[in-house]
C-alpha cells in the first residue's frame, strides 16, 4: 500500500519526505543500502502511483534525484517533442505581420531577447525545484509561500491553458469548414452537417483530443507532437516554397467570371471562375524594411513576449524524463526553444517577404486573398488545424494536474478521476466554444495576466523565496537578476492589459492573438 502524501511531507528544509525515508537513513555500507532499499520497495506499487502528484527527493550530497511515485521513461527526444509541441500554437500564423510592423531587424532583436528571457525562466524554476526537491508548479508555489502560494499557481495555469485550449478549439470550429468547403468545393448554403463548425470541433474532441488526454502520462504523447510538429514543418516550407512563385505586387481574385488566371508565371484554372484582379500595391511597397515604427509596432511586443509559453509543461515533462537531471532538462528547453525561434523566424521572414506591408493578421488567410482553391495552401491549412488539435492534449495536462493538486492533495491516481477530469473540461471548453464564443475576449484579459505571473513574475518570486539566504543573498547577483526579471513581467501584463483596453473602446482588434 502507498503511503498517503500531502503537502506536509516537505519538511520545513524543503526536502522530499516519505514513510519509507522515515526509518531508512541513508548509509555509507552497501549492506545498509540494500536494506534501505528492499524496505522501500514496498510502497513502489506502480499500480498505485500519483501520477499527477510528483515530488521526488532532493539532490542530496553525491546522490542522484529519485522519484518518490515513479521512474521517468520519457526519453530526451521525446521530451523536446512534447515541450516543443507546448511551445508550438496558433501564434506562428501572426508573426509575419509582426515582422511587417516591426522590420526584421527590431522583430530578430525582439523574438532573440523573449527566447533569452524564456530560457533564463526556466533556468530558474529548475533551479528552484532542485534546491527543495518538488517538480510542481503548485507544490513549488506552496513552498515558497504557503497556501496562498499554491493556489495562486494553479489557478494561473488552470485559466491560461483553459484559455489557450479554448482558442484552440475555437479555431477549429471556424477554420474547419471552410477547408473542407474549399476541398469539396461545397455551396457556402448546403447546410450539410459535416461543414458546421459546431459539429465538427464536437467531433474532434471526442475522436482525436479525448483519447490523446486520458493517456496517463504524457510522455506517453511524444510521437502524437513529433506529428504536430512535422505539420508546422510542412506549413514552414510551403511558407518558404510561395515566396518564390508568388511575385510582388501580388493580384487580388474576384468571382465575376471563368477567365484563367496567369499570375506569376503560374496558370492556375477553376471552375468557380476566379480571374486576376486589381494589383494591391505599386512596386515602392515590395521591398523589405529593416527596422519600422508605427501604430501597431506597440501590440507586437506583447505577442512577441508570450511566443515561447511552455512554463506549466516545463515540471511535468521534467518529471518523466528517464534519468533526470537539472542540466538535461535545460538541455530539453534549450533545445525545444531553438527549435520554435528557427521555426519563427523563418515563417516571419518568408510570409513578410511574400507579402511585405499587405500581410494580414493571420497569414493564411493573404493566401487565400489571392487563390482561395489552392491546393497547397489548403493542404497547409489542414496540417495546421492538425497540429493545433495534436497541441490541445499536452495542454490540458498541466490543469488536470492543477485542478488535482487544488482539490485532490492528497490522493493517490485514480482512473476515474483522471478521465472524469479531462472529460468535464473538454466539455466545458466546447460549451464555451459552441454557446459563448464572445466569451474568448476575457480569455484574452485572462491570458495577459496569467501568461506573465508564470513566465516572468511566479519563477522569479518563487526563485528569491526559496533559494537560502546562506547559499544566495538578497543582494546577491542572481536574485538580484530574478527581482528585475519579475519587475518585468509586471511590465509586460500592464502593456498587454493596457492594449486590449485600448482595442475594446476602439472596437478594433490587433489580430494577434493566440498562443
Amino acid at each position: 500500500m502507498e503511503p498517503v502524501r500531502s503537502e506536509m511531507s516537505v519538511l520545513s528544509n524543503g526536502k522530499g519526505h516519505d514513510l519509507g525515508e522515515e526509518m531508512c537513513v541513508p548509509m555509507k555500507t552497501m549492506m545498509e543500502e540494500e536494506h534501505c532499499t528492499h524496505h522501500n520497495s514496498r510502497f513502489d506499487d506502480p499500480g498505485s502511483t500519483l501520477t499527477e502528484n510528483i515530488e521526488f527527493l532532493p539532490n542530496g550530497e553525491g546522490k542522484k534525484p529519485r522519484f518518490t511515485d515513479f521512474e521517468g521513461k520519457t526519453s530526451f527526444g521525446m521530451s523536446v517533442f512534447n515541450l516543443g509541441n507546448a511551445i508550438m500554437g496558433s501564434g506562428i500564423l501572426g508573426l509575419a505581420y509582426a515582422m511587417a510592423n516591426t522590420g526584421i531587424l527590431l522583430f530578430l532583436f525582439l523574438l532573440t531577447a523573449v527566447a533569452g528571457l524564456s530560457c533564463y525562466s526556466i533556468h530558474l524554476l529548475l533551479k528552484s525545484s532542485g534546491v527543495v526537491g518538488i517538480r510542481s508548479y503548485e507544490q513549488l508555489g506552496f513552498r515558497a509561500f504557503g497556501m496562498t502560494g499554491k493556489l495562486a499557481a494553479g489557478i494561473a495555469i488552470t485559466l491560461q491553458n483553459i484559455g489557450a485550449m479554448s482558442s484552440y478549439l475555437y479555431i477549429i470550429k471556424s477554420e474547419f469548414p471552410l477547408v473542407l468547403q474549399a476541398f469539396l468545393k461545397a455551396d457556402t448554403t448546403s447546410g450539410e452537417w459535416y461543414l458546421n463548425g459546431n459539429y465538427l470541433v464536437v467531433l474532434v474532441s471526442l475522436s482525436v483530443i479525448l483519447p490523446l488526454a486520458l493517456m496517463k502520462q504524457l510522455g506517453y504523447l511524444g510521437y502524437a507532437s513529433g506529428f504536430s510538429l512535422s505539420c508546422m514543418v510542412f506549413f514552414l516550407s510551403a511558407v518558404i516554397y510561395k515566396k518564390f512563385q508568388i511575385l510582388c505586387p501580388f493580384e487580388e481574385f474576384s468571382a465575376n467570371s471563368t477567365l484563367t488566371l496567369d499570375h506569376s508565371n503560374v496558370t492556375v484554372n477553376h471552375n468557380h471562375g476566379y480571374q486576376n484582379g486589381h494589383v494591391m500595391e505599386d512596386d515602392s511597397y515590395c521591398s523589405p524594411q529593416m527596422f519600422t515604427v508605427n501604430t501597431h509596432t506597440a501590440y507586437t511586443i506583447p505577442i512577441l513576449a508570450f511566443a515561447f509559453v511552455c512554463h506549466p509543461e516545463v515540471l511535468p515533462i521534467y518529471t518523466e524524463l528517464r534519468n533526470p537531471t537539472q542540466r538535461k532538462m535545460q538541455h530539453v528547453s534549450n533545445v525545444s526553444i531553438l527549435i520554435m525561434y528557427t521555426m519563427y523566424f523563418l515563417a516571419a521572414l518568408f510570409g513578410y517577404l511574400t507579402f511585405y506591408t499587405n500581410v494580414e493578421p493571420e497569414l493564411l488567410h493573404t493566401y487565400s486573398r489571392i487563390d482561395p482553391y489552392d491546393t497547397l495552401i489548403l493542404c497547409v491549412r489542414l496540417a495546421v488545424l492538425t497540429a493545433v488539435t495534436l497541441t490541445v492534449p499536452i495542454v490540458l495536462f498541466p490543469v488536470r494536474r492543477a485542478i488535482q493538486e487544488m482539490i485532490f492533495p492528497n490522493k493517490t491516481f485514480n482512473w476515474i478521476r483522471h478521465i472524469a477530469i479531462a472529460v468535464v473540461l473538454l466539455t466545458f471548453i466546447n460549451m464555451l466554444v459552441i454557446f459563448a464564443p464572445n466569451i474568448l475576449g476575457i480569455f484574452g484579459v485572462i491570458g495577459a495576466t496569467s501568461a506573465p505571473c508564470l513566465i516572468f513574475i511566479f519563477p522569479a518570486v518563487f526563485y528569491i523565496r526559496i533559494v537560502p539566504k546562506d547559499k544566495e543573498p538578497m543582494r546577491s547577483t542572481p536574485k538580484i537578476f530574478a527581482a528585475c526579471f519579475a519587475g518585468l513581467g509586471v511590465l509586460f501584463m500592464i502593456m498587454s492589459l493596457g492594449f486590449i483596453i485600448i482595442d475594446w473602446t476602439s472596437g478594433s482588434s490587433s489580430g494577434l492573438g493566440g498562443h
